[in-house]
């Protein structure tokens, strides 16, 4: 065998295990960098769950934050003909002052919980709350709003869930 040869062999097998070692290093890391990403979506630093129940029969909204009933309030919702529709939800979209140019009336605190329409906020008619007044909308008293709209900005409407029962 020629110098050259046996020269072009130790550097092809030298080039081979760099290479091999460049790739496990790479894997390793790649490894690595997925399971951290994992661990971080997995255990967010907010997590906490918030379970809302409006009770269409007795007009009241039990917050519950991790399980922990935390809240119960009076609330309004849709009267005859506009009856506010049962179902499980998550907050769509939250707004700190709306206005509607449909109903002419500020909405404080909104939390958008469907496609059509309905959304749990604010109320300056609170002497209605506790029996059915709204276009099926859930009505709470303005503070409760505000403390309800800040509890899904803090968490997250990801960990928010809605659930409106007879």
């Amino acid at each position: 065998m020629s110098k050259d040869r046996c020269s072009f062999d130790l550097f092809r097998r030298r080039l081979n295990s760099g290479f091999k070692l460049m790739l496990r290093t790479r894997l390793v890391v790649a490894v690595l960098l997925v399971c951290s990403a994992v661990l971080f979506i997995d255990t967010p630093a907010r997590a906490a769950s918030i379970v809302a129940k409006v009770d269409l029969s007795s007009q009241r909204m039990q917050v519950y934050l991790n399980g922990k009933k935390t809240y119960s309030w009076r609330v309004s919702t849709g009267k005859a003909g506009w009856r506010t529709p049962t179902g499980s939800y998550s907050p769509l979209v939250t707004y700190r002052n709306y206005y509607s140019k449909k109903w002419g009336m500020n909405m404080p605190y909104l939390v958008l919980i469907s496609r059509g329409g309905i959304a749990i906020h604010g109320t300056h008619a609170t002497g209605k709350l506790g029996r059915t007044a709204s276009h099926g909308c859930i009505r709470l008293h303005p503070s409760n709003a505000a403390k309800f709209y800040g509890l899904v900005r803090k968490y997250g409407k990801s960990s928010t869930r809605v659930i409106v029962s007879q």
